[in-house]
């Protein structure tokens, strides 16, 4: 019996479609979902998404989101989906260091949400760059 899959960004619909499973990045480490698994909703946090799709494994780099886990389906909500091809390793370098820059150079003056923000832009692009490395093997 498959699993249905859905990860949503909030631009498109990424996936759709029955997988025989789902390894996500949660909170508190790499859960693996297989049909009939227990119901549970996970914060999930940058890292790799990997699911087995017709006999194939897929994999792409996801941000910050949820999962909501039924016994019959998956829907992953994220900020972020990318596949191997879509990150462009320089900009995501310099995504890190310009938030870098502007943790370290203003900090004390930020509120909390900028550093929370900038926080998230070097965690995803920190994930994106470790997914494409990792791809290219």
């Amino acid at each position: 019996m498959p699993l249905q899959l859905e990860i949503v960004t909030p631009e498109k619909k990424v996936f759709s479609g029955a997988v025989d499973n789902v390894y996500l990045p949660a909170a508190d480490g790499e859960i693996g979902i297989l049909p009939m698994h227990a119901g549970l909703v996970t914060a999930l946090k940058p890292g790799e998404l990997r699911y087995l799709h017709n006999g194939q494994l897929a994999a792409l780099a996801i941000g910050s989101g949820f999962a909501e886990v039924t016994q019959t389906k998956v829907v992953v909500l994220t900020d972020m989906a990318l596949g191997e091809a879509e990150i462009d390793v320089l900009s995501a370098q310099e995504a890190i260091e310009r938030a870098k820059e502007k943790l370290a150079g203003i900090e004390h003056s930020m509120d909390a949400e900028e550093v929370a923000y900038l926080q998230g832009v070097i965690s995803k692009s920190a994930a994106a760059l470790h997914f494409k490395r990792k791809s290219r093997g």
